[in-house]
Parts: structure tokens; C-alpha cells; sequence
């Protein structure tokens, strides 16, 4: 899951607390996630590249009944990334009628390869790139690493697609849960889902799951997860020796006309996010062109959502 917001004299035992809450909170989400029909994406998760931004941020009305993880699947947005963009909404019992906003616009990563994928482990999203030299990109939210079982970062490539794999279960896995057999076979509850990618690192896959609600959480042993719907399609997309860059920018900046904009993500990994947007205009030579209070303050909220950082 992810570590949440942080002050800099907050203790220990409180956010030991918070991760069992929000343990809790995810464990109340599951007979929810159950209890629903699978809601298909109601948006194509290809686009049109124009610049370095993506899409388009759109609001949604609930309806009776509905919840914040029902509709983030609908709309091909992961748990973190919905809830962060409504603060202050029950994830599970939102108010019908009540109009939230849906973080379906991105600053495209800060990534040296424009052609195949690119994972940002802070944003919990997956870029894919054509290597048609078209300007089209493929996004899909992920699930990734939990605490101390991090998605390593660094350059890979595809060397194996698995249809209905078998899951393996790794003897790290099988010491905090004896009673999970050696191999789990292909089927609906197994954790690799209906699809799977080996990377060149091969203890790391990018896979399907069982486990719909830890998408766009920090809820694996470091593989990266995506819904169903989702990796049926990469899986169509991509063929071995398809490179996979996996990168971690909590951070994004991008110019849209005469504007300025700042993508910023609640991943804490020890590093201090406000200055690391300050390096980054710098090295844009953007640093004179925006707000420094517009920029505090984007930092500080972390939702996700662009924020318009101009001077």
C-alpha cells in the first residue's frame, strides 16, 4: 500500500497505525470488489501523443451504490490514484450524486526510450510505447512492490509470455505462508492471473491478478500487477526482447502552450519531493517561469492532477 502523507515529526507507532488502517481498509474492499460484476474500462487506454501530455482529467457522477475502486476499474485507474484525486471521499460509501474527479491526464515520464515500456513506480502506471514510430501510447495503472519487497528499477527487456501460467511460489513467499503449496496452477485463484511477462530479471513479471483492488497499490512482492482487461491487451501488444524501463519520478513537469504544469505523487522513498521539482524546472529552464508558492503547495497536496504551476 502506499505510505501516505507524512510529516517530517511524525512518529513511528503512527504510521505503523495508519498502514493497519489502510491494511483494513483494502481488506473491506475486497468483498465489495467481489460482491461486482467486472466493470469493463469505459475509456480506450490508447492516445494520441501531443507534447509530453496525455489525456484528459474528466469528473464522474456516482451513483447509488457505486464505489470509488468499482469506478477506478471502470475507468482504467488504480486504487491510490482515484482516492488521492478525491480527498476527503469514502472510498466505499461515497455519496450518490456526488461529482468526482477522474486523474485520466498525465505528464508522460521523464524516460530516455520513447519506444516500448516504461513503468513509473511512483505514479503506479505503465507507459507503452509503439515501436511503429507511431505517436500513440498505451497507458495501464499497476500494482507494484510493497514496502521492503520493492519493484526494482532499472533497464530490462521481455524474454517470456506466459499464457495461464502456473504460479511458482517463491520460498520467501511460502516462509510467511506455509500453507500455500509449491505450485499454484492456472486458474481464477491464481495471483499471476490469465497472462504473464518474464523480464530479464526473471524473479520480476508484469502480470494479470486475482487481486483486482491492489491495483495502483503497493501490495505485491515486486512484481508489477495490472486488471485483467488490461494485461490481455499488453500481452497482445508486446513481443520478447520488448525493452521495459522501470523508473520512479514521484515528480513530473511538462509545458502545454504558455503554462506550466507539476505531476506530483505521494511515494515516499526518503527523498525530499519539493526539491526535487525545484531540480527538475531547473534543469528545464523553468525555474523563473512558475509560482514557487503554486509549486509548495502542488507538492504538499500530491494528488496526482496537474496542477497549474505558472508564474
Amino acid at each position: 500500500m502506499r505510505g501516505g502523507r507524512r510529516g517530517r515529526d511524525e512518529t513511528g507507532p503512527s504510521i505503523v497505525k495508519r498502514t493497519m488502517m489502510k491494511r483494513a481498509i483494502f481488506m473491506a474492499s475486497l468483498a465489495v470488489l467481489i460482491a461486482s460484476p467486472i466493470p469493463l474500462p469505459a475509456i480506450a487506454a490508447e492516445f494520441q501523443r501531443e507534447g509530453t501530455i496525455l489525456g484528459r482529467a474528466d469528473t464522474y457522477l456516482v451513483k447509488d451504490g457505486e464505489s470509488l475502486p468499482e469506478i477506478a476499474r471502470r475507468f482504467d485507474i488504480g486504487f491510490d490514484a482515484i482516492t488521492a484525486a478525491n480527498p476527503g471521499v469514502d472510498p466505499f460509501v461515497p455519496d450518490a450524486g456526488r461529482r468526482i474527479v477522474l486523474p485520466t491526464e498525465w505528464i508522460l515520464p521523464d524516460a530516455p526510450i520513447r519506444k516500448g515500456i516504461v513503468v513509473n513506480i511512483a505514479e503506479m502506471r505503465l507507459f507503452f510505447y509503439p515501436r511503429d514510430g507511431s505517436q500513440s501510447v498505451t497507458t495501464f495503472p499497476v500494482g507494484i512492490g510493497d514496502q521492503g519487497k520493492d519493484t526494482p528499477v532499472g533497464k530490462f527487456t521481455i524474454i517470456e509470455k506466459i499464457r495461464n501460467p502456473a504460479w511458482y511460489v517463491p520460498e520467501s513467499i511460502r516462509k510467511e505462508k506455509p500453507y500455500l503449496p509449491a505450485v499454484v496452477p492456472p486458474g481464477p485463484d491464481n495471483p499471476m492471473g490469465s497472462h504473464a511477462l518474464r523480464l530479464s530479471n526473471p524473479t520480476v513479471l508484469i502480470h494479470g491478478t486475482d487481486r483486482p483492488w491492489g491495483i495502483g497499490t503497493r501490495d505485491s512482492h515486486g512484481c508489477i500487477r495490472l486488471y485483467q482487461e488490461d494485461i490481455a491487451r499488453l500481452f497482445g501488444m508486446v513481443g520478447t526482447g520488448t525493452p521495459v524501463l522501470i523508473i520512479n519520478q514521484p515528480v513530473k513537469v511538462a509545458v502545454r502552450g504558455d503554462r506550466v504544469f507539476l505531476e506530483a505523487h505521494d511515494y515516499e522513498d526518503g527523498r525530499d519531493p519539493y526539491a526535487e521539482a525545484l531540480a527538475m524546472l531547473e534543469a528545464k529552464s523553468l525555474r523563473d517561469r512558475v509560482d514557487l508558492e503554486k509549486t509548495r503547495k502542488a507538492i504538499r497536496d500530491r494528488t496526482g492532477l496537474l496542477a497549474d504551476v505558472t508564474k
